[in-house]
């Protein structure tokens, strides 16, 4: 018997268990006793998840990486779905982790419950046959931004666009000299933020490159000064250590878990490409994007992805705002020349500027809000 207080909801990494958890709280708020049960994060789980599996066995990310990992991704959705359907939720929510959610919601809604899936998968940039199975999997698609949700409505996919969180959560307008206060750094610095990631891979893969462009706009501007911040402990030591050995002399400040202090206290931040950038757009930063991976999985996507730009910002104006560096083109030398161009040309910074404004005021919907609220709509309660 399907019961009106018992939601199933499923986040497979760290942004969709921050959405998650907004989204409980906003559920919460409206209807205190509602229970949630499913999998998700440290944040979820604080909101009030009852978490039936360790959200960061799906973390694996690429085209390649994950097939060693199959076995355990199949036993864990084979024993979600058991559960589910044993003890029926009201609706399943499933956020963002298509290749996982997908699967698990298809069978899910076969059986007859209701399906939202929140953050629409990039059926935009690759693989666009896959809106005929999220047809069948979902009631509703929630998107985080509009132009996901005009590719909805064409293919006759129910869909509501509910804005970005993080578009509420950072301020229209932001002061950068009091998280240079805060940080402890010089108020009338030239900083760049350095920020290559918080996955394995991606450090794997630019931590060094970025550090040798910071390196070279060092040798170029020796007044500029450097910031960073980890995710965590482990990809603090992974920076420092390549930091301590090839770049000793690079005035590089370390700090953890405070990217967006380091996002607001810089002038220009040299981002790998992901929610970052989208960050970086929120706090009015120009930027250069830059991103690479396995040749393998590159090769793979270069045939599979189409798209004209791989950055949010970019994405999000549909026009090519700031520079993107993908592959063999992230080199330090492209890189490092983009990040001064922006300091020897401070209009671009402001055109930046009030373009991201715009985009900024776009997404700012108080999506939380307004997700709950499709989530009763649909279940009209």
């Amino acid at each position: 018997m399907i019961t009106n207080n018992h939601i199933g909801i499923l986040a497979g990494e760290a942004s969709g268990d921050l959405l998650g958890a907004g989204l409980i709280n906003a559920l919460h708020a409206e209807r205190p006793h509602l229970e949630f049960v499913g999998m998700g994060g440290p944040n979820m789980i604080a909101a009030g998840c009852h978490s039936l599996h360790e959200m960061d066995r799906l973390s694996v990310m690429g085209l390649v990486e994950p097939l060693c990992r199959l076995p355990e991704l199949f036993r864990i959705r084979r024993n979600l779905y058991d559960y589910f359907i044993q003890h029926r939720p009201s609706v399943f929510i499933g956020i963002d982790s298509p290749d996982f959610n997908l699967g698990l919601e298809l069978k899910l809604r076969q059986k007859g419950i209701p399906v939202i899936h929140y953050v629409s998968p990039s059926v935009w940039a690759w693989r666009q046959k896959r809106i005929f199975k999220i047809a069948k999997a979902t009631d509703l698609v929630l998107t985080l931004f509009p132009f996901e949700a005009d590719f909805y409505k064409k293919h006759n996919v129910p869909v509501e666009f509910v804005g970005h969180p993080l578009a509420d959560l950072i301020p229209l307008q932001n002061d950068k000299f009091a998280a240079r206060k805060k940080l402890q750094l010089d108020p009338d610095a030239t900083i760049i933020a350095i920020l290559p990631g918080s996955r394995r891979n991606e450090i794997k893969y630019l931590a060094e490159r970025f550090l040798a462009t910071a390196h070279l706009c060092w040798k170029k501007r020796l007044h500029i000064q450097f910031i960073t911040s980890a995710v965590n402990e482990k990809r603090y030591q992974e920076l420092q250590s390549i930091h301590q050995t090839q770049f000793p002399d690079l005035p590089l400040t370390f700090f953890q878990g405070c990217s967006h202090d380091v996002m607001e206290a810089s002038d220009v931040i040299l981002a790998t490409s992901g929610t970052v950038t989208l960050e970086a757009m929120l706090y009015k930063r120009p930027m250069v994007i830059a991103y690479r991976m396995a040749n393998l999985t590159y090769q793979l996507a270069k045939h599979l992805v189409k798209l004209k730009y791989i950055g949010l910002p970019n994405l999000l104006a549909d026009e090519k705002l700031i520079p993107e560096f993908i592959q063999d083109a992230a080199t330090p030398e492209n890189m490092s020349a983009a990040l001064l161009d922006y300091l020897d040309h401070p209009e671009k910074i402001a055109t930046l500027e009030k373009k991201f404004l715009e985009i900024h005021q776009q997404l700012r919907c108080g999506a939380n809000q307004r997700a709950a609220r499709a989530v009763l709509e649909l279940l009209s309660i």
